[in-house]
């Protein structure tokens, strides 16, 4: 078998779905930002909690659908999740993860094998990434694909909703986007709920207390043109900075730009 990230291509033997075949590669190693990968397949933030948390963190995600919306669930000790793709061990099949203990990364490993418990629950979160599709089907250019980067990130003063220990700031993933775009990129994704859906936020990031948009919290600057706006989606890195707040005991997480490739498809989370 041959397993490869060069130029975001994938090869494995008898293996035909690429979302399978990234999930191979990075299962070998290898890491990498997913945007672009796998085209029209889901992918997913990860958030992975130990079962005395797990309720409460539900509990967090079903108030706060736009930056946390649940696409999959683990069995409690149980890494497959059977239903998001094929032979999918979430303990080994994302580029890169964050391990946190009493709300500070202490790793940042290519595989939790040697964190994995027994007492432990994933959960998946829809991806901005899935939306991405369809802007580029309607030819509106994604810049951080166009550049290569991760997409930048910025922890705003929108304050989630609390449940149990977890609260904490919305936190958001940026676009640039000339006006005529940004109007067409909210019809567009509005259509996809269960990725975040429209934008929260266009223009003037001080007023979401972002003050340097050159500076993202996590992921990569990109340029903003003149005549572009900045657009703000709903990230699901948000549990990341709400574990961070609550300083739960151990926690982990995908590194923020290097998500879950699913086997799901993202036409079918289209609503419209």
């Amino acid at each position: 078998m041959t397993v490869s990230i060069a130029d975001q291509q994938f090869q494995a033997d008898g293996q035909t779905l690429p979302s399978y075949q990234a999930r191979l590669a990075y299962r070998a190693g290898q890491s990498a930002s997913t945007a672009g990968i796998a085209p029209g397949f889901v992918q997913g933030n990860l958030a992975i909690l130990p079962e005395k948390f797990a309720a409460a963190f539900h509990r967090f995600c079903q108030l706060n659908p736009k930056p946390c919306p649940i696409i999959g669930m683990s069995d409690v000790g149980n890494p497959m999740i059977a239903a998001l793709g094929l032979d999918l061990d979430i303990r080994t099949d994302l580029p890169r993860y964050r391990v946190w203990r009493d709300g500070e990364v202490i790793e940042e490993p290519t595989d939790v094998m040697a964190h994995w418990r027994d007492d432990l629950v994933a959960f998946v979160i829809g991806c901005s990434f899935s939306f991405e599709e369809a802007l580029l089907a309607d030819d509106i250019a994604i810049r951080h694909i166009d550049c290569k980067v991760r997409v930048p990130m910025y922890r705003t003063n929108i304050p989630c909703a609390p449940a149990g220990p977890f609260a904490g700031p919305m936190v958001v993933s940026m676009r640039p986007l000339k006006p005529k775009d940004a109007i067409r990129a909210v019809q567009i994704t509005s259509r996809f709920p269960s990725v975040h859906g429209a934008p929260v936020h266009i223009g003037l990031p001080q007023s979401i207390g972002i003050a340097d948009i050159g500076k993202p919290d996590y992921g990569d600057p990109v340029p903003i043109a003149n005549d572009e706006l900045p657009v703000f989606w709903a990230c699901g890195v948000t549990p990341q900075a709400v574990i961070a707040a609550a300083k739960v005991p151990f926690a982990i997480t995908h590194a923020p730009g290097l998500m879950l490739v699913t086997d799901l498809k993202n036409k079918h989370l289209a609503v419209l």
